[in-house]
């Protein structure tokens, strides 16, 4: 198993824990980022030191190839110098540095291979714990609605037998009630105090001010010469309006009576 295989299965299974046991979302997702960030730091760990072999592979492949060119330089020289013995002594160890460093470089080549795998996959690690860092909020919100949603359906639910809309119209009945009865209070307080008394003198006032204007007028046609000088003007019945007012006045002047001889 790879070193990112068993990283991602390491962060599968903390958030299963801790999705299997949360209470609090918020607090789950916080864990989560820090449990990846935690694992990246790790994965950061193991990918530099992978870098730091593929570096040394790396300068032990060209120390190798630099001992193979050293070597050849001296058996080149032993040739020209007629020491044939050294140059064979120098070829043989140019043929051994030769194939070491063509071993390391083959070693080194794949190890630059996998190197650059895990840089990827680091890049890949970190930019998930950057999303994950994003969309917190939104998981965040969505847990939110999703809360508020079965609030509301928790409390439709509570009132499937109507027991609260039941409540508010006894409500509204009592209430409706209580106004009747205020009203028919008011008028039994107008019936037997002084108020209706008072209206009777003002409807007794508005008949006698209407009479008024019946003289003005007849007074204004006789000026104008509509009308006769000193003609004096038929007798006028009493409308329902004046009549009423006479049974008022007659009816205020009973009740005077009876209050002075009571």
């Amino acid at each position: 198993m790879g070193l990112f295989d068993r990283l991602s299965t390491l962060i599968k299974s903390n958030i299963n824990d801790l999705i299997s046991s949360a209470e609090n979302p918020e607090k789950m997702l916080n864990q989560i980022i820090v449990d990846m960030r935690d694992q990246l730091v790790k994965a950061k760990q193991q990918v530099a030191a992978a870098i730091a072999d593929e570096k040394r592979l790396r300068d032990q492949a060209d120390e190798e190839a630099k001992q193979a060119t050293e070597w050849m330089a001296k058996a080149e020289l032993a040739v020209r110098q007629n020491h044939d013995e050294l140059a064979k002594a120098a070829l043989v160890r140019h043929g051994e540095h030769l194939t070491h460093a063509q071993q390391l470089e083959l070693t080194w080549q794949t190890h630059q291979a996998e190197t650059e795998k895990l840089k990827a996959s680091l890049r890949d690690l970190n930019d998930k714990i950057e999303e994950a860092k994003r969309k917190k909020n939104l998981l965040l919100a969505r847990q939110r609605r999703a809360q508020a949603q079965k609030r509301i359906a928790e409390t439709m639910s509570s009132m499937s037998e109507k027991s609260a809309f039941e409540a508010f119209a006894r409500m509204e009945e009592k209430i409706a009630t209580n106004e009747r009865m205020i009203k028919a209070s008011t008028e039994i307080d107008e019936e037997f105090s002084g108020d209706r008394l008072q209206r009777d003198f003002k409807a007794l006032e508005k008949a006698h001010g209407s009479a008024s204007a019946d003289a003005q007028l007849l007074a204004l046609k006789q000026k104008m010469g509509m009308l006769p000088a000193g003609s004096a003007p038929e007798p006028r019945k009493l409308g329902a309006g004046a009549q009423a007012a006479e049974d008022i006045h007659a009816e205020v002047e009973e009740v005077q009576d009876e209050k002075r001889h009571g």
